[in-house]
């Protein structure tokens, strides 16, 4: 069941999105990282997800989009027509900053973000992207994601205070290096 959140609760959204990462297994290839959807003019939430919930090598956001497609009857490679049926203020919530490149191959969070766009024209789209914390170097280097979702009219906002156990959910099942 889904929490009663006041509407502009950021710190308390961010810590639903921190819940459902718990939800998601230690690996020590993945951050383990919960997300959301936001309907920002109804405060209600459209979707939520974790690493790894669906099948495939899926990120928390990927699982937000692709459960609002099966929702709308759309085809599961149509994350672009999301703009059809999101509203014109959708948020994003997510307790690591969407990841601008994807060793696996699959297509990085921020491309999807970017395909669905920021809205306009009568459709819908994602307008801010709220994080808990920067992501990690640790997989990809540096992440240029925030300057391309920035570059695109897309907000990036850094929720804080929950850094420190973000970063420990996140990730759980990492091997520590040996100094």
């Amino acid at each position: 069941m889904e929490p009663s959140i006041s509407a502009g609760d950021h710190q308390s959204y961010m810590s639903y999105c921190l819940t459902l990462a718990q939800k998601s297994p230690p690996k020590p290839t993945n951050y383990r990282v919960g997300a959301l959807l936001l309907d920002a003019s109804q405060n209600t939430i459209l979707a939520t997800g974790y690493t790894l919930e669906l099948p495939g090598n899926t990120h928390a956001e990927q699982c937000c989009f692709l459960k609002l497609l099966e929702k709308h009857n759309l085809p599961q490679d149509s994350e672009d027509r999301l703009a059809e049926v999101l509203p014109q203020n959708t948020i994003l919530y997510t307790t690591v900053e969407p990841c601008g490149k994807r060793l696996s191959g699959n297509l990085p969070c921020v491309e999807r973000i970017l395909k669905i766009g920021k809205g306009g024209d009568g459709k819908g789209g994602i307008k801010k992207v709220y994080v808990g914390v920067k992501e990690p170097e640790k997989f990809v280097g540096e992440n240029v994601g925030r300057q391309k979702l920035e570059g695109a009219g897309i907000e990036v906002v850094l929720v804080e205070g929950l850094e420190e156990e973000i970063l420990k959910v996140a990730t759980a099942g990492h091997v520590e290096e040996k100094a």
